[in-house]
């Protein structure tokens, strides 16, 4: 006996259902291939797609959210839109939601308490499946609670309670990868400026630069970090002290590229040669600051996009009730430019 399959009905448009009888499979599982969740396999997903795209399906977000109990949209919410930080967390967090085809509303609360309070319930009213929650510093933050109707994901700021799932850079391992790079290269006077200590950035990135000294057998130069701002200017007092005391260093590592400019700026009014006398890092991948230092600065970049589509990954498998609690680290890299290497 031959099956018979019908084409969907012009007059209503072609429907999910539609897509999934004719690719042969269940509604759900249509459903999650064209949102482009991974459970799915490859060529499952694109059989589905292929014919969606045969038949013109355009999902309706009413439809789908009666059929799969979803709207389609998730929230962003961030206390630091124009952040250097929280900007490529989002943009790493918006392409990961694009390829599933989802809307994403962004709400900025400023680091305002009540603002972000709400901007939540405006995105609960709207129904969003899941929300981000970006920081615009690596200290702990209050969680929302776990009273949420909806999966929520923190990122760069982890959430105080260790129920939530959080994602960080891995500031201790980034101090030490930068050690690790100078020690490579035949540095073994190694000094430390950083920003403020109330940081939770400046006090792990220290924690990895000291690991990574005494792992090599090296002294701190000036047996301390050197704590100040995240400024060039203290970046350039810190460095002109440094030299009047330790005029000896062969390498300055700094917890910031706006710090390391400031420190380049010393070395070059002082007639100190970079890196052949001394080398300078810094930390952020800054691009406006580290690309056009001169010379272009090594950097430890912590890999903020990978990190906002980890967390958009992450959302995705809680909405599909696989949720993950907890703080994970993510790795992060050393770019090596001409501050560390005299033939770059």
């Amino acid at each position: 006996m031959t099956e018979v399959v019908r084409a969907p009905d012009r007059h209503r448009g072609p429907t999910l259902k539609d897509v999934a009888r004719l690719a042969g499979v269940s509604v759900a599982t249509a459903s999650k291939a064209l949102n482009g969740r991974s459970e799915v396999h490859p060529e499952t997903r694109q059989r589905v797609i292929d014919v969606a795209e045969r038949i013109s399906f355009t999902p309706n977000t009413l439809a789908r959210s009666l059929l799969v109990g979803q709207t389609g949209t998730v929230g962003l919410l961030t206390n630091d839109l124009e952040g250097r930080f929280s900007l490529p967390i989002l943009m790493g967090a918006e392409d990961a939601f694009g390829t599933g085809k989802m809307s994403v509303l962004l709400c900025d609360a400023r680091g305002d308490a009540i603002r972000e309070q709400y901007h939540l319930r405006a995105l609960l009213g709207r129904r969003v499946d899941g929300l981000i929650v970006v920081g615009s510093s690596t200290d702990p933050r209050p969680s929302l609670g776990q009273e949420l109707p909806i999966p929520v994901v923190y990122a760069y700021a982890p959430s105080a309670d260790p129920r939530d799932a959080s994602l960080v850079p891995d500031n201790v391992a980034g101090g030490r990868q930068i050690v690790d790079h100078l020690v490579a290269t035949g540095r073994s006077r190694i000094a430390h400026v950083s920003g403020d200590s109330a940081y939770a950035a400046a006090r792990e990135r220290a924690q990895g630069v000291t690991e990574a000294l005494a792992g090599a057998g090296l002294p701190l130069i000036g047996g301390q970090t050197f704590y100040g701002s995240w400024t060039e200017a203290w970046g350039r007092s810190a460095t002109h002290a440094l030299l009047d005391q330790h005029p000896d260093i062969d390498a300055l590592v700094c917890g910031s590229d706006q710090v390391a400019r400031g420190a380049l700026e010393v070395l070059r009014e002082r007639g100190v040669k970079v890196p052949q006398q001394i080398a300078v890092t810094g930390f952020d991948n800054w691009e406006v600051l580290s690309a056009d230092s001169r010379p272009p600065l090594t950097t430890v970049d912590m890999g903020l996009e990978a990190l906002g589509r980890l967390a958009a990954e992450r959302l995705f498998a809680a909405m599909d009730g696989r949720p993950t609690a907890g703080e994970e680290r993510l790795p992060c890299r050393v770019v090596v430019r001409g501050s560390t290497d005299a033939g770059l």
